[in-house]
């Protein structure tokens, strides 16, 4: 009988200088969120440098790490582990990186290998293989930008960039300016110091846009694109080249804000109140916030820019952090197009057979009708995608509801053959053709809010003749030509005319302001400014109609084209009641009794107010902790040491932490 080959350990032999590797191991449990340290065999220490990533033996198991420093020596008393294996000696995690992943985590009450999970994307060793092209050598001169005049030390701001200085602007654009273009100018100022830059925009488009902008300026090999879309080979191989040096900037949405740019110089975040700046996977972090960390650390300049303003940059204004960059109101007014607010539809309606059949105002039908007659197209903003999506009852005006789940009733599609159109539940998916009203017994149904299918639908009959487009969902237009057309976009999805639209008609106000949220309207004035800024200036003939009460605040505000006035108004309100940022807040969501032992675990700092709880879906709970701004980062050790403790217990009962959520749903 043939024994089984014993197994020889194999001897190590510890690395002549400096023996000891610390490595951060990519472990999510909150009590293990801390460096380990491993010895190095001597036939790894070549490669077992900083920045590099390996494997280990822990608590019995391989796991993944990063090299973060070699020492001579170990605090711990114990006996040490053998670093495993040196998966490839690429150093892909710079210091300047890993000091951010540490300064994200504890803002934000993470752990340091959830931070580098976004931060680092996956290897590919056939990428690694390839050839670095050579690292370009002298910078090139910086461009003319004379549009930077038409802002107030704009061309000053510029200047500060090509001097290696650092400054921090939240720059105001105005009306039909092309942002591309200008940022691109401030990123070739940057470059040409010989620093880089890196610029972070809400979606794939609006890379498209910046990255073409910026080749025009510079050249292809200098700047990459660096998107989620992106296949993870294409990915990993612009990422390297960021970290080569190659790239000397990198364009991309939220997860670029960690290329591995060294010497930064610029850091630009364009429309940061977009939803998509925030990321949805822990520790939940937002663009915006870790780019400004970045830039701090790094003594790196800021743009923060868009057509409107979030409260959050007016805060970095008021408190000195940041400059205004604002073009003048004489400017303004020659950039701005008319601006129309109205509300009361339903007299109007009844002045113009064809504004009846396009549910448009008599006013914003006639400044629809100008545009096409000019072969401009016209902008038209609804709220929601879809044909009808919200349906209620016509007499009571109550939402109209699925008998079988309770869900909300819309229209998917027009009216079929025999002319009646079926609600379905949006639910479950189950028509209800025989609908009655829970509330007053009617079985008369009426449009709450009527999508981008249903409009185009009318206004291709208002308008015969005239091409009708549609843009929103799945199916975004980038770009239309010039000429009479009608395009129909829901916020966000608006696509570019060259020399721009003549009208833009904003319907259904209410639906975007009358949102129980926070944001509500910071948000709808920013769709509202992203819209009218596709529009041409008035001396060019171009109007902006919105459906609106013109009394409200934020129409006002649209109506003066005063996004600074409304943004401070915002933060000074947001400040009255305890909301951020004029405070910071974080919330802890899950089962009942996980969520209140957590809350109780946290050592409150001065000053800290509970909110709550609350139900939330799934039969869980909500509670915020609410403190002033300078407890902030005490709020967040304290969370993080809760959270420690209850991983070292093995709780089972999952508890998300959001610090500052963008949403408070």
């Amino acid at each position: 009988m043939v024994g089984r080959p014993v197994r020889v350990k194999s001897e190590h032999t510890a690395a002549p200088e400096l023996p000891v590797a610390r490595v951060a191991l990519m472990v999510p449990l909150a009590h293990l969120d801390r460096d380990f340290d491993y010895l190095v065999d001597a036939a790894q220490s070549d490669d077992a440098q900083p920045g590099v990533r390996v494997r280990v033996r822990f608590a019995g198991r391989l796991v993944d790490g990063f090299v973060l420093e070699r020492a001579a020596s170990s605090a711990h008393t114990g006996k040490l582990g053998w670093l495993e294996k040196v998966v490839s000696p690429e150093q892909v995690l710079t210091p300047e990186i890993a000091a951010l992943a540490r300064t994200v985590a504890g803002r934000y009450a993470g752990t340091r290998s959830d931070v580098l999970r976004l931060a680092v994307p996956a290897r590919h060793a056939r990428v690694e293989t390839d050839a670095a092209p050579p690292v370009q050598g002298c910078p090139p001169a910086p461009p003319e930008a004379p549009a930077w005049a038409a802002y107030t030390h704009g061309e000053r701001y510029l200047v500060a960039l090509g001097q290696e200085r650092s400054p921090r602007a939240v720059w105001q654009a105005l009306p039909g300016e092309d942002w591309p273009a200008r940022i691109a100018e401030a990123v070739a100022w940057t470059v040409s110091a010989g620093r880089t830059a890196l610029v972070i925009v809400p979606d794939q488009g609006d890379v498209d846009r910046v990255h073409a902008a910026c080749v025009g300026a510079l050249d292809a090999d200098t700047v990459v694109e660096l998107t989620a879309a992106l296949g993870p080979s294409a990915r990993y191989r612009r990422w390297l080249a960021a970290l080569r040096g190659t790239a000397r900037v990198v364009v991309g949405t939220r997860a670029a804000v960690f290329a591995p740019l060294r010497n930064l110089g610029l850091v630009v975040v364009w429309d940061d109140g977009d939803d998509t700046h925030a990321e949805l996977r822990a520790p939940y972090p937002h663009a915006r916030e870790v780019a400004l960390l970045r830039a701090h650390a790094d003594h790196a300049g800021v743009l923060l820019g868009g057509f409107s303003r979030t409260a959050e940059g007016q805060l970095l204004v008021e408190t000195g952090w940041a400059h205004d960059l604002l073009a003048p109101r004489e400017v303004l007014r020659e950039r701005s197009p008319r601006i129309t607010a109205v509300a009361d539809t339903d007299v109007q309606l009844e002045r113009d057979p064809g504004a009846r059949a396009s549910r448009l105002p008599a006013v914003a039908f006639a400044a629809a009708r100008a545009a096409l007659a000019a072969d401009a197209p016209v902008l038209v903003q609804v709220p929601r995608r879809g044909y009808v999506p919200s349906l209620g009852c016509a007499r009571c005006r109550e939402p109209a509801r699925c008998r079988r789940c309770a869900g909300p009733l819309s229209l998917p599609a027009a009216a079929g053959p025999d002319g009646a159109a079926t609600p379905v539940c949006r639910w479950c998916g189950v028509a209800d053709a025989a609908f009655r009203c829970a509330a007053c017994g009617s079985r008369a149904l009426r449009a709450r809010v009527v999508g981008a299918g249903r409009t185009a639908e009318e206004l291709g009959r208002a308008f015969p003749g005239v091409p009708v487009r549609t843009s929103g969902g799945s199916s975004v237009l980038t770009e239309v030509p010039r000429g009479p057309a009608v395009v129909v976009a829901t916020p966000g999805a608006e696509p570019v005319v060259p020399g721009g639209y003549g009208a833009a008609l904003l319907l259904d106000g209410w639906a975007l302001l009358g949102r129980a949220d926070l944001r509500a309207a910071e948000e709808t004035l920013r769709r509202w400014m992203a819209a009218a800024a596709l529009v041409r200036p008035i001396g060019q003939g171009g109007q902006v109609v919105v459906g609106a009460e013109s009394e409200l605040p934020t129409v006002q505000a649209l109506v003066r084209w005063d996004p600074v006035g409304h943004a401070a108004t915002e933060l000074h309100s947001r400040a009255e009641v305890g909301f951020p940022p004029a405070v910071h807040l974080a919330a802890v969501e899950g089962p009942p009794k996980a969520v209140a032992a957590l809350v109780e675990a946290v050592e409150q700092p001065e000053g800290t107010q509970l909110l709550g709880p609350v139900d939330i879906d799934d039969g869980g709970e909500r509670m915020l902790l609410r403190v002033p701004r300078e407890q902030g980062k005490a709020l967040s050790a304290a969370l993080s040491a809760a959270q420690a403790a209850r991983s070292a217990r093995k709780d089972a009962e999952s508890v998300r932490v959001q610090v500052d959520p963008h949403r408070i749903g």
